[in-house]
């Protein structure tokens, strides 16, 4: 993960190796996204660049797409737990204040992700940066009633919100 933020237009000239580097945290998983995502050089903007990724997820097949939400770690899952989060993750669940809960409320996030993966397949997906530890809990509360291929859509849609927030903290307009 970068700790200098990069001008777009730093970003705009790299080579694809660099250019991979520069956004790999932008996404949990491998960066095929990204690496695809680079032809589509030169990005007027960061909107123009953020589109760009997304369009590049929305077309991509929907093995690809599972295997990126299947990417994501739980919420209070054993990652977090033992500190192995990516930096990117961390700072999103404490944002969420999911770095201070009980054990009582540890016990109910391993509950509920356990039901939820067992149910999809794939771990519940929300933009951390946007909630808090109630709405969290609302939101498994709320999706675990929907079909399969709702909550497909609704995790890629909160990812492309996690990849902004991600984006804007790592590329300078």
């Amino acid at each position: 993960m970068r700790t200098q933020p990069i001008s777009l237009r730093q970003l705009n000239a790299l080579d694809q190796v660099y250019f991979i580097a520069a956004l790999d945290s932008l996404f949990e998983g491998p960066p095929w996204i990204v690496t695809q995502t680079w032809h589509t050089r030169p990005f007027s903007d960061i909107s123009q660049l953020h589109q760009a990724l997304c369009d590049t997820l929305d077309h991509a097949p929907l093995a690809a797409q599972v295997a990126l939400i299947q990417a994501h770690p739980d919420l209070v899952g054993r990652a977090a737990l033992a500190g192995t989060l990516t930096p990117s993750s961390t700072n999103e669940q404490a944002s969420a204040g999911l770095d201070h809960l009980s054990q009582d409320e540890i016990a109910t996030f391993t509950r509920l992700n356990q039901r939820y993966a067992e149910r999809f397949g794939f771990p519940f997906v929300i933009c951390a940066r946007e909630n808090k530890k109630e709405s969290i809990l609302a939101g498994f509360a709320s999706r675990l009633d929907n079909p399969r291929e709702r909550e497909i859509e609704i995790a890629l849609g909160e990812i492309a919100r996690i990849c902004w927030y991600r984006l804007i903290d790592t590329v300078q307009a």
